[in-house]
């Protein structure tokens, strides 16, 4: 049987955005995170929020992490 050839993908967000998504949820799940520039808003409600939170912060240390998807206007 012939070699089956396998494309190898990318990596899209790199390792070390993960653990700062996983610190931000793990704020978010002691009730200490917030969202808001300086974290002078409210208390992050939705693990969705925390999330994107998390990958801001990524995104500000210059990690690899894909651009934020443009918003759709209603």
């Amino acid at each position: 049987m012939a070699k089956r050839r396998t494309t190898r993908r990318t990596r899209r967000y790199s390792r070390s955005s993960g653990t700062d998504v996983e610190n931000e949820m793990r704020r978010y799940k002691r009730g200490t995170a917030r969202s808001g520039r300086g974290g002078r808003g409210g208390k992050v409600k939705s693990r969705k929020q925390a999330i994107a939170i998390g990958l801001s912060k990524a995104r500000k240390k210059g990690k690899k992490v894909p651009a934020r998807a443009a918003r759709r206007s209603k």
